[in-house]
């Protein structure tokens, strides 16, 4: 592609084909928890034959919006990483919610809204809410870029270790914008250390398919009390 007057353009067709089939955005969602999943259960939750599946996801591979693992007879497919995850986050701005006539279904879309990882990090508006009254804790600064000596004195008090975090590639914190609350809720190394935290305190516990959580009743406790989330969480 030619460059123009302000630089090298960014060929965006390329991404906005591999999205474009709703098979595959059906993949990229079912990968958004962060999980690697064999082709046979995704060509399952897509209703779509194996062969079908294995086409689709070569064109998301070409792309490089997924990775492929291979282990034993079986291959394994996750987004590529954290920051093609972000931005699929983002495009969710831009993109309609999928149409549901069913009420279990809606049911089910109402409460991913409420609780959900974006990749390794708690999005939804548990994610937000968090986020927020870390703001508003002063362990993160105002817009949820940097982390604050009292932060970090508050995550090291949940054990979370926070000097082997700043020694990864990853950044430390950095907002995520939240495509169902239109707020940012926080990625970034923090974000997932947090996420894992949660899951292992069992303050909330995956869903048997997807990507959404539910919040148990310690978890609740813990918002109040630990986190300092004042803000009821449903609604």
């Amino acid at each position: 592609m030619p460059a123009y007057a302000g630089g090298m353009s960014r060929d965006l067709s390329v991404i906005g084909h591999a999205l474009a089939a709703p098979v595959r955005s059906r993949f990229v969602n079912l990968l958004m928890d962060g999980s690697a999943r064999p082709a046979s259960e995704l060509a399952a939750n897509a209703g779509v034959s194996a062969s079908t599946a294995s086409e689709h996801l070569g064109v998301l591979l070409d792309a490089g919006l997924i990775d492929c693992v291979p282990r034993g007879r079986h291959r394994f497919y996750s987004i590529a990483d954290a920051e093609v995850a972000a931005a699929l986050e983002l495009l969710g701005h831009l993109s309609p919610t999928e149409h549901v006539v069913a009420r279990p279904a809606s049911a089910a879309a109402r409460d991913l809204a409420i609780a959900r990882l974006c990749y390794d990090h708690l999005a939804g508006r548990l994610g937000v809410l968090l986020t927020e009254a870390m703001i508003a804790s002063s362990w993160l600064d105002a817009d949820a870029s940097r982390l604050t000596p009292v932060g970090v004195e508050h995550l090291e008090e949940q054990g979370i270790d926070v000097a082997d975090l700043r020694g990864r590639r990853r950044p430390l914190v950095r907002p995520c914008a939240d495509w169902t609350e239109r707020r940012p809720h926080l990625a970034g190394s923090v974000g997932a250390a947090v996420a894992t935290l949660f899951l292992d305190r069992r303050w909330v516990v995956r869903r048997s398919a997807g990507r959404g959580l539910d919040v148990t009743s310690s978890g609740v406790a813990a918002l109040g009390t630990v986190w300092h989330v004042e803000t009821p969480l449903a609604g």
